[in-house]
């Protein structure tokens, strides 16, 4: 009997059995001038809501980046420190920072056993960074990670075409996210750029 948990289900178990804290929703929205990238704050471990008010979403190299994690927290703090790093040998140019970082990510020994993917966006481009190597722009300028991400990235298409800016369509698909998925609450943190 195959009692392996599918890895996309948001709970599942360490190699030794106890479970791993999972959550979150980050939503990333370019359009009208604006990137905005929003996330939701709760931790969950197993069935129990560890914290509600986790800041998921931050900025880097000195505010010209902003980012956003799902996953292990302490897996991405280490990721967001190894970008800031790369950020500071690379400085303007968030791709090629994120492509070095994705490198080292899945050749490392240690970096290759993080679990987080990040969204981060400057100016001129957004971008999903995965450990299996991926940094891929957004189709539309939209794109979502975490558990609940689906959800958000499907709201906020849907409310593209209406007549909102980035941040509003970030609030309301984040909250469409919060009321579809048990792993996201309503406590958002919201950053933004402008862009050119």
């Amino acid at each position: 009997m195959n009692t392996q948990v599918p890895e996309s289900f948001p709970l599942s178990h360490d190699d030794a059995g106890a479970p791993r804290m999972h959550a979150t929703t980050i939503l990333m929205v370019r359009k009208g001038g604006r990137v905005v990238i929003g996330g939701d704050g709760q931790v969950s471990l197993g069935q129990t809501i560890v914290k509600g008010n986790a800041r998921k979403v931050r900025r880097l190299a000195k505010g010209a980046v902003i980012g956003g994690f799902a996953g292990a927290t302490a897996d991405a703090f280490t990721l967001f420190e190894r970008l800031e790093g790369k950020l500071e040998q690379y400085p303007g140019q968030l791709t090629r920072a994120c492509v070095e970082l994705t490198k080292d990510w899945r050749t490392d020994r240690y970096l290759r056993r993080l679990e987080a993917m990040m969204l981060v966006a400057d100016r001129d481009v957004s971008l999903l960074l995965s450990g299996a190597g991926d940094v891929l722009e957004p189709e539309g300028g939209v794109m979502a990670i975490g558990s609940g991400g689906n959800y958000a990235l499907a709201a906020a298409r849907a409310l593209e075409e209406q007549d909102l800016d980035a941040e509003a369509i970030v609030r309301r698909a984040m909250r469409i996210a919060a009321e579809i998925c048990v792993y996201t609450n309503g406590s958002l943190v919201i950053e933004s750029l402008d862009t050119p």
